[in-house]
């Protein structure tokens, strides 16, 4: 495998890279000629691939501070509206049924 496509291999296992480019911060061109100096194991990508650990750990941060509790009471909440509502509906379904009465055939509208 050439250089290039090592390190198109190395960008797609290290996808933040595309952020930088997208902002502007940063060019393939850059990129690449980092890598092909510096290759993919050196530190000085450690600025640019740090993020993703950061991102990594803001979202496990974030899953902590969920209070599990709360989810669960708002979720009977959420069970007891979906059980009054299938009640009301069937009460009114039933009585829609009790008082409809069907009309005798041999009789006309104004009989």
């Amino acid at each position: 495998m050439d250089k290039k496509e090592e390190f198109k291999a190395f960008v797609r296992k290290n996808p933040i890279l595309v952020k930088y480019v997208k902002n502007n911060e940063m060019t393939w061109q850059k990129f690449y000629e980092i890598y092909d100096i510096y290759g993919e194991n050196n530190d000085v990508w450690i600025d640019y691939l740090k993020e993703k650990e950061t991102t990594n750990l803001d979202f496990f941060s974030f899953l902590k501070t969920i209070d599990m509790d709360k989810i669960q009471e708002g979720v009977e909440s959420l069970q007891r509206v979906v059980g009054v509502i299938g009640e009301m509906a069937a009460t009114k379904e039933k009585s829609t049924q009790d008082n409809y009465k069907p009309r005798p055939l041999y009789k006309h509208f104004d009989d």
